[in-house]
């Protein structure tokens, strides 16, 4: 495995994240925002949050492994969630769970978590982007 993830000391652990990722590799992988669209580009998990965190995190899974990769290399990932609240945290962790399960992972990286008014297209809730390091 490239990435590390560390909790140094002086600063809280949390079972969501990891405070910090040290990563070693020769290439590193910048994705763009994964969004709640399948294969075909067909929508998913219409006002679903949970749904569509589910699938963007999948479609990262899929971006890695055609680079090569696994989420095993993710060292970073920003989560953009529209109209963000702390009511919507269950949901958010919902879809990262049913995602992880399907994976075979656990998803505890470096996470920003930012709320915006909206994204590229009305239906979606959630993008997620991710930077990976492979060997």
């Amino acid at each position: 495995m490239t990435v590390e993830l560390v909790d140094p000391a002086g600063l809280p652990v949390s079972e969501a994240y990891a405070q910090a990722a040290v990563a070693t590799g020769r290439r590193t992988v910048y994705l763009a925002g994964q969004v709640a669209r399948d294969g075909a580009g067909v929508p998913v998990g219409a006002g679903d949050l949970a749904a569509q965190v589910e699938q963007a995190y999948l479609n990262i899974g899929t971006a890695l492994a055609g680079v090569g990769g696994g989420f095993d290399d993710v060292a970073k990932l920003t989560i953009y969630v529209v109209d963000w609240t702390p009511d919507k945290g269950q949901a958010l962790f919902e879809g990262v769970g049913r995602a992880a399960t399907r994976l075979g992972i656990v998803p505890r990286k470096p996470t920003t978590l930012i709320g915006v008014a909206a994204l590229g297209e009305p239906d979606l809730l959630v993008e997620v982007e991710a930077t990976a390091v492979l060997d």
